[in-house]
């Protein structure tokens, strides 16, 4: 199976055009070509699928099998893979995703993309739909206990749960141990992505994250813009912030003319090959 790993700053996937190719059981085979050292290794695999609704789909499924909503990096990736190799021949491309249908930007120079940019839609601060077991939205300095230890939590949905936890340090201690104790915490009935924050300035934010499914990876597209609507909704930072992760810098915009959240940045193709399927 011919297959293109590509990623968003650091945080990698394989990706599969299933405009030409057919793929059996693709939580398994996330499983398999996600591992270090015995598969090829990913944060996940994507599958990029004709659409009835839009220019392509993608479907994204983590490295544990589990299929995600949304990926912020993986889409930025998708548009870059089907502009290039000419099957959506635009500038502006439409991706359904199970969060909904997504407009990217593209930003081009020789025909090559550099940039894009990524109308993520509107944050949903509702409880019930984010979903989260508080009985209050937005779900605002709520505090959550591991033992001990109590976090104080903000919840917010970019079409998939999120999380938000503001530190001043942001150690690896805390990401690694309580990053998977705070995913699967029993007030997220269907695990989050977990973001450790800490503000710079009014425009400046540095965030890691745990990643649902995945662990923590370099960067997070869905992540960064959580992180920065509650910074802007806390009134710690305004509606503009360069968001810092580990793999390099997203700029995220919290519009309010229209309350979209528009994210740009870029995409790489690591390498191409073919994967011959054990399953």
């Amino acid at each position: 199976m011919k297959f293109t790993k590509m990623h968003g700053l650091g945080n990698d996937y394989v990706y599969i055009d299933c405009f030409e190719q057919k793929v059996e059981e693709p939580e398994m085979l996330a499983v398999q070509m996600s591992k270090q050292h015995f598969g090829i290794g990913a944060d996940g695999l994507i599958l990029i699928e004709p659409s009835e609704c839009a220019d392509c789909k993608m479907r994204i499924f983590n490295a544990d099998g589990s299929e995600a909503e949304m990926c912020g990096n993986g889409i930025r990736c998708i548009g870059k893979y089907v502009y290039e190799n000419k099957i959506v021949e635009k500038p502006e491309i439409f991706v359904e995703t199970k969060a909904g249908i997504k407009k990217l930007t593209l930003f081009l120079e020789d025909g090559e993309v550099k940039q894009i940019q990524v109308a993520m839609g509107e944050p949903i601060w509702d409880a019930q739909k984010i979903p989260i077991h508080i009985r209050q939205s937005p779900v605002h300095f709520c505090p959550v206990t591991i033992g001990s230890v109590t976090f104080i939590m903000h919840a917010v949905s970019i079409g998939n749960p999120h999380g938000v936890i503001f530190q001043q340090y942001l150690e690896d201690e805390v990401v690694q141990i309580y990053g998977p104790l705070l995913e699967r915490h029993p007030v997220f009935p269907k695990h989050a992505n977990i973001e450790f924050v800490k503000v710079i300035d009014s425009k400046h934010i540095q965030v890691r994250v745990w990643e649902r499914g995945s662990g923590e990876t370099l960067a997070c597209g869905t992540g960064a813009c959580a992180a920065a609507v509650v910074a802007a909704s806390c009134g710690y930072t305004g509606r503009e912030v360069n968001v810092d992760l580990p793999g390099g810098t997203l700029q995220i915009e919290w519009r309010d003319e229209d309350n979209c959240i528009y994210m740009t940045g870029s995409a790489e193709i690591v390498f191409e090959g073919n994967y011959f399927i054990s399953l």
